[in-house]
């Protein structure tokens, strides 16, 4: 397929090696005759490692085949996370390499999660856009603190911490965009 054509969300393979296709840059010169470019943001499957590549619009890239299946996150199994299939029940086993940093979005119960396979076997995961968690640590809201949006740190049921704003306490579920990290809301 040509460069021009790859969506985000596809598998395309680059020296050798699978990558996921997490964010396009498309960016056109300003001088007559120049050619568009691609700046594409890959991430290693497995491994999730970052990588960026350029390429010109009529560039070639392989596209690799990749199936994708609806999962729900079952259990730990010493260093695995152990998703099941939402349709025929399958459990697929990540390493926690391969989850990376994020771990910190899983919790028990998550649905929405895309396993993704190369012939049949697991090699990366895709979350939810965003996930509920619990605010497990916070500081106090500030007696007479106006609407402003000063934030504070909270740490949540799964370890990660995060900005919230000043209203939030301790209890509370949250909604965690699993892209940016960041705070969108009580859930």
């Amino acid at each position: 397929m040509k460069a021009n054509e790859v969506k985000r969300g596809n598998v395309v393979e680059h020296n050798g090696h699978a990558y996921s296709v997490r964010a396009i840059e498309r960016s056109s010169p300003s001088a007559r005759g120049g050619n568009v470019t691609y700046r594409f943001t890959l991430y290693s499957v497995p491994g999730n490692q970052k990588f960026d590549l350029s390429l010109r619009a009529e560039d070639d890239i392989k596209e690799i085949d990749l199936s994708r299946r609806s999962s729900t996150f079952s259990y730990m199994d010493g260093e695995a996370f152990v998703f099941l299939d939402a349709e025929d029940f399958t459990q697929y086993a990540l390493d926690a390499d391969v989850v990376g940093e994020m771990s910190g979005y899983i919790s028990e119960g998550l649905e929405g999660c895309w396993i993704q396979l190369i012939d049949d076997q697991p090699v990366g995961l895709q979350l939810p856009q965003s996930v509920v968690l619990q605010v497990i640590e916070t500081a106090p809201e500030l007696k007479g603190a106006t609407a402003t949006k000063r934030p504070k740190p909270a740490k949540l049921s799964t370890g990660i911490e995060i900005q919230v704003p000043e209203y939030v306490v301790n209890g509370e579920l949250v909604r965690v965009n699993t892209d940016t990290g960041e705070f969108s809301g009580r859930a």
